[in-house]
């Protein structure tokens, strides 16, 4: 990715870069990874701490996430519908399924984790709200494709990066394509092992009008679950993604 030129996007991309480190990063850490001059870091963190959006460590000299940036979310989580009656359903899910229940809406060219509950069982999986994650190998993501508007869906099929995350991921342009494909005709993508070895996911559309506004998954260890055993939980993933597209908006 380009750095950007103007002053608005380094400090955003700051901003970001200072979320990738929940115990705080150093000035010259944020400034490298951002591509920005040490001298150009320090101001802007300087107007982000000023502004609230960042604290700064006097003892440590690192930096974290201000509190703005938790006000500005908590708007967002509200306005997209991600507050209020979404976690119980995903808790419901889980008390169901036994393990862990996923929720991801599409940003750009990967899948952003919005809410994650983790199973009642010792080891479970996680998925950190405001994580990242790729399209081609998750089931969360591949619904995300599939059920794009057309001209979004298109364009994705083409251009996501196909990386070798896991011992079964799709590498092919073509095999992408057609899992795309069966996800549209049988409502449901299936992680085999794709992003991670030794987890397996089953992934359903939460629609708003015609498209996918977001997508729910349950995710297991493999050891514990095969894939049958996940398409057993369909009924209870669309029964709750019915319930979430009553409180989520419409794309």
């Amino acid at each position: 990715m380009t750095p950007p030129r103007d002053m608005v996007g380094k400090a955003l991309t700051l901003l970001t870069h200072v979320g990738d480190y929940p115990d705080g990063a150093v000035a010259s850490e944020l400034a490298r990874r951002s591509e920005l001059p040490l001298s150009t870091a320090h101001r802007l963190l300087g107007a982000l701490v000023r502004d609230g959006y960042a604290e700064f460590d006097a003892s440590s000299k690192r930096y974290t996430l201000g509190l703005r940036v938790f006000q500005l979310g908590q708007r967002v989580a509200q306005a997209r519908g991600f507050a209020g009656m979404t976690r119980p359903v995903l808790e419901q899910v889980s008390r169901v399924t036994r393990e862990a229940t996923l929720l991801a809406v599409l940003d750009g060219e990967q899948q952003m984790y919005v809410h994650s509950v983790g199973g009642p069982q010792q080891v479970s999986v996680v998925g950190e709200p405001g994580r990242h994650g790729p399209l081609h190998c998750t089931s969360q993501g591949k619904v995300l494709v599939a059920f794009a508007p057309e001209d979004v869906r298109a364009r994705l099929v083409e251009t996501v990066a196909l990386e070798p995350t896991g011992p079964n991921a799709i590498t092919s342009r073509r095999a992408f394509r057609e899992e795309v494909d069966a996800v549209r005709a049988r409502g449901y993508a299936i992680a085999d092992e794709e992003h991670e070895a030794g987890i397996r996911a089953i992934g359903v559309p939460v629609f708003g009008g015609r498209h996918a506004v977001a997508a729910l998954a349950t995710a297991a260890p493999a050891y514990r679950t095969g894939v049958d055993g996940l398409v057993q939980h369909l009924p209870t993933l669309r029964e709750a993604s019915e319930a979430l597209a009553a409180v989520m908006p419409s794309g």
